[in-house]
């Protein structure tokens, strides 16, 4: 089965950079009409062109995950764009790193807003249009390998990341009687602007060589689960947490 995304309409957080960024595109060439979502306009409308280039359909969508006041109005914008959007990728996140013994309890709070609650307000947003239209749709969750492996000095983010791969299955089963399937996508180690200056790093580049394949991985390597996960090959799959990580789990 080809994943054939035309007449989509997908709203994809965290687009200024990084796997948002990547992800807009891939979904954008697959035929989807794509919302692109973040703080920096300017980067925005950079990606926008980019896709716009290509062939594809595009809207750009300013705002913060974490001000809960801007979803709605977010969606809104989208949809009379773009049409009813029916699928979410919650990709937006950061990291507040260092002993867990030294964080800072507004750093915590700042990491929990913009990797958890965000997405679960924006998960609540879609499931409520789509549920008020008797349509199904998907959600797509970024989790991460830190949701079942500790990583050192990112407390906040692991703590994050676990919690994001429960809210996939709690809202999965949740909402499937409404046929939204909700699932998560869990990477290994890719290079973004969370983390490019630590592998620069003697002590970022021993843990590359620490990898069973000696490297970081590549947005690249996920756009076949995204694409999966985005499409109608994925009718029968919710709940699912997909690790994607060249086994540096194991």
């Amino acid at each position: 089965m080809e994943f054939d995304l035309k007449g989509r309409v997908v709203f994809v957080t965290g687009a200024t950079s990084g796997l948002g960024r990547h992800f807009a595109k891939v979904l954008a060439q697959a035929g989807a009409n794509v919302a692109i979502a973040g703080r920096r306009r300017e980067r925005l409308l950079e990606l926008q062109h980019e896709i716009e280039i290509a062939g594809g359909r595009c809207a750009v969508i300013v705002m913060d995950v974490t001000d809960a006041a801007q979803i709605t109005r977010a969606f809104d914008e989208a949809e009379a764009t773009l049409g009813p959007i029916d699928t979410l990728v919650n990709n937006a996140g950061m990291s507040a790193d260092g002993p867990a013994a030294d964080i800072a309890a507004a750093d915590f709070d700042a990491v929990m807003a913009t990797n958890l609650r965000g997405p679960f307000l924006l998960s609540q947003e879609i499931a409520r249009r789509l549920i008020a239209r008797k349509k199904g749709g998907r959600i797509i969750n970024v989790a991460s390998i830190t949701a079942f492996r500790v990583l050192s000095g990112s407390a906040p983010y692991c703590i994050s990341k676990a919690a994001i791969a429960m809210m996939t299955q709690v809202l999965a089963r949740e909402w499937a009687r409404y046929e939204i399937n909700v699932n998560a996508i869990c990477p290994g180690f890719i290079e973004t602007e969370l983390n490019d200056e630590w592998f620069r790093t003697e002590k970022g580049r021993a843990q590359i060589r620490s990898f069973p394949k000696r490297r970081l991985q590549q947005a690249s390597d996920l756009d076949g689960t995204l694409l999966l996960l985005a499409s109608d090959a994925s009718r029968a799959m919710t709940g699912s947490l997909l690790t994607v990580d060249e086994a540096q789990s194991l």
